[in-house]
């Protein structure tokens, strides 16, 4: 194995010194990069961290062979493939941070382009994609290091959806919304519903199809916030109803084609979770799609707080211009902007000058002091990357396909290596748990044991596993819960009382990373469940 193979950058060693008040020095690490698989085998365009710890990485069929072998009595028979009809080759894996071993999964139908999230029992739904794949619904079960492996429904969708949003719901179905052609959103399971036009996604629609991985919400009232090309509104799921439509955000077009990203902010218990923000970061040029030549990505992000009376966008401009990003939320309470590119647009060869420079956006800072750039990746990422919290708080990042097939020579070829990003925040003298709740009741209280050498501050936050793809995260959130004064319990153990966040529609049931964070320095998490 060579020294590029080995590669790690060692951004901690790389620091910027920023001169404070009065002259002082203050030093700020930058985080660092390493490679911990050279070749998964597969080119990941949606991943999902499961509650066993394990990553689930999906790619697509009718793509031919990838370079990662399923059992000789295991392949994969499917007439309906449009390139390889008996194919003994995966299109999906399991990966494991703790042995960096990645194991092949067999999924038969197409999944490129689709949606999904975990349900509350940790089982991950995986809806639609393409051709025969374009109403199939799968299921993956975590095992641990059990022999699970992908489940296709019966039943499947009631409209084709490709290139569609889920979102997991307080009542415990999902909603999936749009699709390419589709202006309709559905239930699952459907319990009885069937398919609702939305409006939005009629207005939102252009030449390019700017509509398309609509970003989608859950609020803390238990309405979604639902936002589409450059326009949004809130839904009342229960009555099937648009509530409210907003002002149009300034600037380009932000969904798939013209890939923006977009979170909603943390929410915290010091105002009863009720101050829900969003945040919408990048683009592409209107006509990058249709017409690629390189045009220069969006720059500015906008944030808006959709509950609000007259609510309307604040704009901001990031370091870099930038278009396929994907926006992730910290244990930390800041949001990471990592991969994407500096022009074009997503489909195939459309990315020009890739964004290697991850960005810190700290949500809390005044206007004009709110991002840091860290360090650079040595690999580019652009369309169909992907990007994972894991719990021992590095981000996972892997995937990068910018053609067609799989094509592993010339300018961006297919990127099979993944990589972590350790963040500034991974410090030493690291918090760790010596009790933590395995199960958590909406709004009971809880204790937690975090073990460290000394204690000011201790923050306990709760951070969903999203499924990422397309520069969007379905079901992100992130909650910093209510936390009473650390009581020190000898050993340098200190015992922090807390409390659940009080309802599904700010904590939906799942399970959920639990991050200690104690003057700054993020821990491990544990893995609970709440409902």
């Amino acid at each position: 194995m060579g020294w590029e193979d080995r590669l790690v950058v060692w951004g901690l060693a790389i620091q910027l010194v920023i001169w404070g008040w009065g002259g002082a020095p203050v030093v700020e690490a930058q985080g660092y990069w390493e490679t911990v698989v050279n070749n998964a085998g597969i080119s990941t365009m949606h991943s999902a961290v499961a509650h066993d710890g394990n990553v689930v990485l999906l790619d697509r069929t009718n793509v031919g062979p990838s370079q990662l072998k399923l059992a000789p009595d295991n392949c994969r028979d499917n007439l309906a493939d449009r390139s390889l009809k008996h194919d003994c080759t995966a299109h999906s894996a399991l990966f494991s941070p703790n042995s960096n071993k990645v194991r092949p999964l067999k999924v038969i139908t197409d999944t490129w382009c689709s949606s999904g999230q975990f349900d509350g029992s940790g089982k991950l739904v995986q809806t639609g994609g393409d051709a025969d794949g374009v109403k199939k619904i799968r299921h993956f079960t975590p095992c641990g290091k059990g022999a699970c492996d992908w489940v296709e429904l019966n039943g499947g969708l009631q409209e084709g959806r490709w290139y569609a949003s889920n979102q997991i719901l307080p009542d415990g179905t999902q909603i999936v919304v749009g699709g390419r052609g589709v202006a309709t959103l559905e239930y699952v399971p459907a319990n009885g519903r069937g398919t609702y036009y939305l409006p939005l996604l009629s207005k939102s629609n252009d030449a390019q199809m700017d509509n398309l991985y609509p970003f989608v919400h859950l609020l803390p009232n238990n309405q979604l916030y639902i936002f589409a090309n450059r326009d949004s509104c809130l839904y009342d799921w229960k009555t099937n109803k648009v509530a409210r439509d907003y002002p149009t955000m300034p600037g380009e077009p932000r969904n798939y084609p013209s890939a923006g990203s977009s979170v909603m902010l943390p929410l915290s218990a010091s105002n009863d979770f009720g101050n829900a923000e969003v945040l919408i970061c990048g683009g592409a040029q209107y006509g990058a799609y249709l017409n690629p030549a390189g045009q220069p990505a969006s720059q500015s992000c906008g944030r808006i707080t959709p509950l609000a009376a007259g609510a309307g966008w604040v704009m901001e401009n990031m370091p870099q211009r930038r278009l396929m990003g994907d926006m992730i939320l910290l244990p930390t309470r800041d949001v990471l902007i990592i991969n994407g590119a500096g022009g074009g647009a997503q489909g195939w060869g459309n990315a020009v000058n890739p964004v290697k420079t991850p960005v810190l956006y700290k949500p809390n800072n005044a206007a004009g002091a709110r991002f840091q750039t860290l360090t650079a990746s040595p690999v580019p990422r652009v369309y169909h990357s992907t990007a994972n919290l894991l719990p021992d708080g590095r981000i996972l990042v892997a995937g990068s396909n910018t053609h067609q097939f799989y094509t592993l020579t010339g300018y961006l070829p297919t990127e099979l290596r993944i990589e972590a990003f350790s963040p500034p925040y991974l410090a030493s003298n690291r918090p760790t748990f010596t009790a933590a709740p395995g199960g958590l009741k909406h709004g009971a209280g809880f204790t937690a044991t975090v073990k460290v050498d000394n204690a000011k501050h201790i923050e306990l936050n709760m951070a969903s596993a999203p499924l990422v793809t397309h520069s969007f995260a379905q079901g992100q959130r992130l909650l910093q819960l209510q936390v009473g004064a650390p009581i020190a319990a000898g050993g340098g153990k200190f015992r922090v009382d807390s409390k659940a966040p009080p309802t599904s529609a700010v904590a939906p049931a799942g399970y959920y990373m639990l991050f200690p964070l104690v003057d700054g320095i993020v821990g491990s998490a544990s893995w609970v469940r709440i409902g």
